[in-house]
């Protein structure tokens, strides 16, 4: 359900893309994000610091592309992301010698101290990867492309990501568990 709830404002952006253009979709995205907040705080629940970030990148991307009528600042929004929490995962490990990963995820599974490095790694790469990719995709392809490449490309290479970590972490994984 979280999984569908983060993804909700990406879904409502390509619907209204579809239907009524970039402008109209990136005010959807931008409400979309509001309303996730509006929907958690309605149910005091918390709201994840994640969600925050995303709402201030929204606003701001969005905003500038919808205030300047230039779909550049949206295209960047993904990308701004992505480097984002690389950087979050690198300054992390880097400056203060905390694994965010671990962190995160520690509760939920026991990993010896190289497979938590090796994940961190991981993911700090394949999050500068993916601000990568969205830039290319962004501006050498059309705007339709890159609206479809967001939902399912995006979508699809995350998810490959997290199978293949997940077979690379099923060695750690003891029988006991397994069953």
């Amino acid at each position: 359900m979280k999984f569908l709830f983060d993804l909700f404002p990406v879904l409502l952006f390509f619907i209204a893309f579809k239907f009524a253009g970039i402008y109209v979709a990136t005010a959807v995205a931008i409400a979309a994000t509001f309303g996730q907040i509006g929907w958690l705080k309605l149910r005091r629940k918390p709201v994840d610091t994640m969600l925050w970030v995303s709402l201030a990148i929204i606003v701001i991307f969005g905003g500038a592309t919808l205030v300047l009528h230039d779909e550049t600042f949206i295209k960047w929004k993904p990308t701004v992301l992505y480097w984002m929490f690389a950087l979050i995962l690198g300054g992390a490990t880097l400056f203060f010698r905390r694994n965010l990963i671990r962190s995160l995820m520690q509760e939920k599974m026991e990993l010896p101290d190289v497979a938590w490095q090796r994940m961190n790694l991981s993911w700090i790469a394949f999050f500068s990867l993916m601000g990568a990719l969205n830039l290319y995709v962004a501006f050498h392809y059309p705007t339709e492309t890159w609206v479809n490449f967001k939902l399912f490309g995006g979508m699809g290479l995350m998810l490959v990501f997290v199978l293949i970590q997940g077979a690379m972490l099923s060695k750690y994984v003891s029988d006991e568990e397994k069953n």
